[in-house]
């Protein structure tokens, strides 16, 4: 078994700010909001809080387009708002985690502001500015993220500044020695005031390619559309060591790293128990397999791509656990069936990572299997990157049908809407208008109706992480991936010298069976998601979306 930390036992909550709870009417959720829900956190059995960014910004992507990292944005509240958060939330037990986003800021941050007045500015190399290979033309043909070319031109000083996500969030020069000493100042005093560490936003990317050079463009395409040049760079390790060393590692802070672009053979550096950057990392090789509904799961590709992270960090480092979170669209939707199986589907996929080695995260409302969204006009959305894509594609003549079944599908704004707190006016959400339009299915899919259901998703999940919290092999055991092959179930043996249990999950609407290996022996099932479980030998008749925990002996 690995060293025990709290924060490997934790189970953690990511709060969308927006969209988790309004306690002032302005239809935007807001930091006394959270506090109200402090309490129906710490009975779900929450221990680690994030919260999405909540400082100053203009919101041209949620927040994350910071304008002043040292105050709070006004929607929200103010830092005494903030202190009482961090108060309350300590008092009950629990900790809490901020989002960190030091790639870049807002173009209305006070560093851009002077940096565009002139060339001659002290901050003109706290970003990244180029002029055009030749009149007219930009200085390479890197595609930002977002759509679009990655450089903007300044009429002004006449040059263009690199922005790998939106225009408005100009990116860091971190060649820059003062840029990061500026950085490492604010993280560090936001943990003098107390907070438990950080979840940090698109740090695979703050390293560039050496030059900036154009990138291979066999199709000729105005953009290209690839990371490879601002993505885990060689040299980061260098920035990612002085940034850890000057900050977190001088406290007793948790820190998750986002991790784009980070592979098994990095996640030592990462994530290494002794000398890795981060505790943990988000890695997104199981996103990368989502499916639209028409082209649904890849199971096998699943199993091997978290066996091999379960592998790679195994004795050395730990997981962040995530199937959802505020840049995809809702799990249920995706890999589960929201209509005949919602129940079913939504805690089969719970099962089937929340017992892996690592941390598990839960994102709002997937507690509740909140789904995804059908706004029929793109004038309801408010996320940038979606109206990007829509503008871009209706351009190249595509039809609006078409378009618009992408977004129900794969937009971000699908895991944004309100959280859906009651059967009334706004789901509970606001006395107001919500910022972004609630989903219709809140009558009957809500925190409410589930609390008072024993049978409920809201109750399986409780039932999960008090499972986790007393069966400590369930956390540090050994993972085993077992039926490697078989095209509907995921199953796996956690494993430690007192204890075994064996975790299965049905990801598909058919009845199957899988065979229990040989050695192992089924004792008693101690978590289903059917009431009607029924043992049968060495064999697991499965029903559609069944999923479950099993101890197990060896024969």
């Amino acid at each position: 078994m690995g060293k025990a930390k709290w924060w490997k036992e934790a189970v953690a909550y990511e709060i969308y700010p927006k969209s988790f709870k309004d306690a002032n009417g302005d239809g935007i959720g807001d930091i006394q909001g959270i506090i109200e829900k402090l309490d129906y956190l710490e009975d779900l059995g929450i221990e680690l809080i994030w919260i999405c960014p909540i400082y100053q910004s203009p919101n041209d992507d949620n927040g994350y387009d910071i304008s002043d990292y040292k105050e709070i944005a006004a929607e929200y509240g103010t830092m005494a708002d903030f202190e009482a958060l961090l108060e309350e939330v300590h008092k009950r037990g629990m900790r809490l985690i901020m989002d960190l986003v030091i790639n870049h800021t807002s173009d209305e941050h006070e560093w851009f502001i002077e940096s565009k007045s002139s060339k001659d500015s002290e901050y003109r190399d706290f970003y990244i500015w180029r002029s055009g290979q030749e009149k007219g033309k930009r200085p390479n043909n890197w595609a930002s993220i977002f759509g679009g070319s990655i450089w903007e031109y300044d009429d002004e000083t006449e040059e263009y500044y690199m922005h790998i996500f939106s225009k408005k969030q100009p990116d860091l020069n971190w060649e820059n020695q003062e840029v990061r000493n500026r950085l490492y100042e604010m993280v560090n005093w936001w943990l003098d005031k107390g907070i438990d560490g950080f979840r940090i936003d698109a740090i695979s990317h703050i390293k560039k390619k050496e030059g900036l050079p154009d990138l291979p463009n066999p199709q000729k395409e105005p953009f290209v559309e690839s990371y490879d040049g601002h993505l885990n760079q060689p040299g980061i390790d260098v920035f990612l060591t002085e940034f850890t060393e000057k900050t977190t590692k001088q406290y007793d802070a948790v820190t998750v790293g986002e991790a784009n672009g980070v592979t098994v053979h990095d996640a030592e550096h990462w994530a290494d128990e002794e000398s890795g950057y981060f505790n943990m990392i988000f890695q997104f090789e199981h996103v990368e397999l989502w499916g639209t509904k028409s082209s649904g799961l890849d199971l096998n590709q699943l199993k091997t791509s978290l066996s091999r992270w379960q592998a790679a960090l195994d004795k050395k480092g730990w997981n962040a656990l995530f199937i959802e979170n505020h840049d995809l669209p809702r799990v249920v939707s995706t890999w589960g069936n929201d209509q005949t199986y919602h129940k079913e589907s939504a805690t089969a996929l719970a099962v089937m990572y929340f017992f892996m080695q690592g941390t598990p995260f839960i994102y709002q409302g997937q507690e509740l299997g909140m789904t995804n969204v059908k706004y029929h006009t793109i004038d309801d959305y408010r996320d940038v990157a979606i109206k990007n894509y829509y503008q871009s594609e209706i351009e190249k003549g595509k039809a609006q049908e078409e378009v618009m079944t992408y977004i129900w599908s794969n937009g971000r704004d699908n895991s944004r809407t309100p959280m859906q707190w009651k059967n009334t006016k706004q789901a509970g959400f606001t006395e107001g208008t919500a910022w972004l339009k609630v989903n219709p299915n809140y009558t009957t899919l809500n925190a409410e109706t589930q609390q008072s259901d024993p049978d409920s998703i809201y109750h399986f999940y409780k039932r999960m992480i008090q499972l986790r919290k007393t069966e400590k092999t369930l956390i540090y055991g050994t993972y085993t991936l077992i039926a490697e092959q078989h095209p509907q179930v995921f199953a796996y043996i956690r494993s430690s010298e007192e204890r075994h249990f064996l975790v299965y999950a049905n990801l598909s609407s058919k009845n199957t069976s899988v065979d229990v290996p040989e050695e192992w022996r089924i004792k008693k099932t101690i978590l289903t998601n059917y009431t009607d479980r029924t043992e049968s030998g060495q064999i697991l008749n499965l029903k559609p979306y069944e999923a479950g925990i099993c101890k197990i002996t060896p024969v």
